[in-house]
């Protein structure tokens, strides 16, 4: 009969397959203020929350304290300027119709007010493309340019903690409990290494799929494994190859 595969399992959400919310703070994103007045906010630590790439900053403003990513140059003692009047400086946070055309910003609201959620990767930024009568163009660092409305916040400067993967991991202790606090399985056993009783590609006299690896998005949870409604599959070929062949 076989049995229910490892995908189909974690897919019910499971406590065992959550990640564990042990050493998390708090939200991280932008306080609730006035959209049209400028206050000053001062860094009191710099911590580390378990699962995040980057640092985040603990601010506080007026007897309100919250978090924000780092960014690069922030130090304990130091000032972030938050509001329309702020002066374009790394770490300041500033409506996208405040800041000048080309520069690099990170930690960019989505929607107005919502603290926050684009580009928060560790060494990640963007670029502030063009401010136009519709909205904020915005080209993300995988190239991918789009539309913000203009009210939306975000900081000046690059995500610290950029140079987070050049150590590799020496032993496999460190990387199962990184992909622990993310809720991550580790290690990954490949599908044709398994049993046919644990997937749909396991068995066989050695390790091969036995069948298409391309799955239709509306199979059984069973099933759905591979590539699922993939546009294309195989080696990408190149013009000159189509035709000299």
């Amino acid at each position: 009969m076989g049995k229910r595969i490892l995908q189909r399992h974690r897919g019910k959400g499971g406590l065992q397959y959550r990640a564990p919310s042990k050493g998390k703070f708090a939200v991280v994103g932008y306080p609730f203020l006035a959209s049209n007045e400028t206050f000053e906010a001062r860094v009191l630590n710099i911590v580390h929350e378990r699962g995040r790439e980057y640092p985040i900053a603990l601010a506080d403003v007026g007897g309100k304290r919250f978090y924000i990513p780092a960014v690069l140059g922030t130090t304990v003692g130091s000032s972030i300027q938050i509001g329309p009047q702020a002066t374009v400086a790394p770490g300041n946070v500033l409506p996208l119709t405040s800041i000048p055309e080309g520069t690099q910003i990170c930690n960019i609201e989505r929607y107005k007010g919502d603290g926050g959620r684009l580009v928060r990767n560790a060494g990640g930024s963007a670029i502030l493309f063009a401010n136009s009568p519709t909205g904020a163009v915005v080209r993300l660092p995988s190239g991918k340019s789009i539309t913000l409305p203009s009210g939306c916040r975000a900081s000046i400067g690059v995500v610290s903690g950029a140079g987070r993967i050049e150590k590799p991991f020496l032993r496999a202790g460190p990387r199962y409990h990184l992909k622990k606090s993310k809720g991550k399985i580790y290690p990954r056993m490949r599908g044709i290494a398994m049993a046919v009783v644990y997937h749909p590609f396991g068995g066989g006299r050695h390790q091969h799929p036995g069948k298409s690896t391309s799955t239709s998005r509306n199979a059984p949870p069973g099933r759905k494994v591979g590539l699922i409604a993939a546009k294309k599959t195989g080696r990408k070929r190149l013009r000159s190859e189509v035709v000299s062949g």
